[in-house]
């Protein structure tokens, strides 16, 4: 008895125990409302921890604050999330206004400008070459004396710049007073001992001066047969010197050059003729003019600069050699040429193909687009542009730098970091020549818009024509090794029509022949400002299609008139842009799909 109460009193002891426990342990428990809407201390640092800031100009700088750059002091600006327009094309990145704001990013349309242009060039003032002289001995001799014994003094015309003793002018001028006893009866005698004297550059004053004192001098002057500044002297008292010997050079600096250094993106700007002013820092505030004489025809390779010589009256000697100048050259430039111009701070700067960032229109947030484009020559602050933007198109002006490090860090493409290109560089003939076969693929494309199944086999008999015309010995390597398996692909689909016994089957070989034009466009570039890459998902069971257009506005190949407006634009390709190999998905059906 007494051991079943104590087995009693020991179950209860533990019940009591338990119920106790899981009292103290409910009391001791966080509620349900605080733990849904009162995230604790140590969540809330987490989740702002999570944010990173960074300097626009180092980009390897990466703090979990807000702060200043420890290189350079600048303001750290916040590394956006990617939303979803730089999520699904890496050439795009987002930024926030606030990021926007503290990088001081403004931006600018693309705006026609006029043909004439200003070009601001630097040079220096060189001596004009035409008017360097050498003074050189006539006869040899020991140099007695000095009246010119100094460079950069001054001479004028007959100045008397040394005194020569020499042994073969005694025996000359001894030769002329004899000959000068006879020249009643031997006049020939007489006349060839003067001109022998002439021909050793002595005057006539001079001769007639030994002829009429009747005695040899021991020393002769040798004078300047030409004014200006010595700029060699070659002698000194005692010198023995020969004939030829070159004793002084004198410069006549009344002219002088502006010698111009002009980069190769410069040189479009200048042609002969061209008026120049210019200003040197020795005379503030004046101006002066000259005219482009001569443009040298090869670049210096350690400069990458060819020299353009300008000439310029210098009555009063105010321009001396070596000065530098500031030039402004007032030039058009051809008919022809790019009418768009950016301002230098927009691009990032690699050579022919520069970069820039073009603002996305309506993005949800700040987005900007790196597009790779080729420019022309420089005009002033300004660069033309010969292909990749458009009028009106808006680009990054100030702190393109800060989006280019912030795309960096974003994990998007940058300058720095760019995508492998697909185009690749051929003969601006050879696209002339594939662009006339896809001038020949849009005969097809409209013949199959409206639903003409003859004409569209007559456009591709013609098309099958424009592509033998294509001229294969223009490339090598690779690209002519990628063209020609792209022709052989693209002729085949071209043949593929001549057999079609109904218009869905040309709509067939259609799809075939636009992803052989599509890979050609993308390969090698067309000569046309833009063309449009398209797609459809409804045709063929819902697989898609693509194809090329010359227009901007869906028209249907595949449905024609049934639902001519069904597709969307997916890619527009520019003259003189570049198709990357990444960050070209597979489409998706959009909000903005027509039907």
């Amino acid at each position: 008895m007494n051991n079943i109460v104590k087995h009693k009193k020991s179950v209860l002891t533990i019940l009591l125990a338990l119920v106790l426990g899981g009292l103290i342990g409910w009391g001791l428990k966080p509620s349900a409302v605080h733990e849904d809407h009162e995230p604790s201390a140590s969540h809330q640092h987490d989740a702002s921890s999570d944010e990173v800031w960074t300097c626009s100009m180092h980009p390897q700088i990466r703090q979990s604050e807000p702060g200043q750059c420890p290189i350079c002091g600048m303001d750290l600006v916040p590394v956006a999330s990617a939303p979803s327009v730089s999520a699904t094309n890496p050439l795009v990145h987002s930024m926030t206004p606030e990021a926007i704001a503290m990088a001081n990013i403004h931006t600018s349309s693309v705006k026609g400008v006029s043909p004439e242009g200003e070009v601001l060039l630097t040079g220096k003032v060189q001596a004009d070459e035409q008017q360097i002289a050498s003074i050189t001995a006539k006869f040899p001799g020991r140099i007695e004396r000095l009246f010119v014994n100094f460079t950069g003094q001054r001479v004028q015309p007959g100045e008397r710049l040394a005194s020569v003793y020499s042994p073969e002018l005694r025996t000359a001028q001894q030769e002329l007073l004899e000959a000068a006893k006879l020249k009643g009866t031997y006049p020939e005698l007489y006349t060839a001992a003067r001109e022998k004297l002439k021909l050793w550059k002595l005057t006539e004053k001079q001769i007639d001066a030994v002829e009429t004192s009747g005695k040899v001098s021991d020393q002769l002057a040798i004078v300047a047969d030409k004014g200006g500044v010595v700029i060699q002297r070659n002698i000194a008292v005692g010198d023995y010197v020969n004939t030829g010997s070159v004793l002084f050079k004198v410069v006549d600096l009344s002219r002088v050059w502006i010698m111009i250094d002009a980069y190769e993106t410069d040189l479009p700007f200048i042609e002969i003729g061209d008026a120049v002013s210019f200003t040197v820092a020795a005379l503030p505030g004046k101006t002066f003019e000259a005219k482009v004489t001569y443009i040298d025809p090869i670049i210096n390779p350690e400069t990458r600069a060819a020299s353009v010589r300008a000439e310029t009256a210098n009555p009063k000697g105010a321009l001396k050699p070596e000065m530098f100048v500031t030039a402004r050259i007032q030039s058009d430039l051809e008919a022809q040429a790019s009418s768009l111009a950016i301002p230098r701070t927009a691009l990032l700067w690699s050579g022919k193909r520069s970069v820039v960032y073009v603002k996305v229109p309506d993005a949800d947030m700040p987005s900007y687009e790196m597009r790779e484009i080729t420019i022309g020559p420089r005009m002033g602050d300004m660069y033309l542009v010969e292909a990749g933007l458009e009028a009106g198109e808006e680009i990054v002006t100030n702190g393109v730098f800060a989006v280019d490090a912030a795309a960096q860090l974003s994990g998007n493409y940058s300058m720095m970091s760019r995508p492998e290109s697909k185009t690749m560089d051929v003969p601006q003939a050879f696209r002339q020549q594939i662009t006339a076969v896809a001038e020949a693929y849009f005969d097809v494309k409209n013949a199959l818009v409206d639903s003409d199944g003859a004409a569209a086999k007559q456009a591709a008999a013609k098309a099958q024509s424009t592509l033998g015309q294509v001229e294969m010995r223009l490339l090598q390597g690779q690209a002519h090794d990628r063209w020609m398996a792209l022709a052989s692909q693209f002729a085949e689909s071209l043949t593929a029509f001549e057999g079609a016994e109904n218009l869905e089957k040309l709509r067939e070989h259609f799809s075939s022949l636009s992803q052989h034009m599509l890979e050609i466009t993308e390969s090698f570039g067309l000569e046309k400002e833009k063309v449009y890459k398209d797609f459809c998902p409804m045709v063929f069971g819902d697989e898609g299609a693509y194809w090329l257009s010359e227009t901007e506005e869906i028209r249907n190949p595949y449905f024609g008139e049934q639902m001519l407006g069904c597709g969307e634009l997916t890619e527009t390709y520019r003259k003189g842009s570049r198709v990357f190999e990444e960050g070209r998905g597979q489409p998706q059906p959009s909000a903005d799909h027509q039907h």
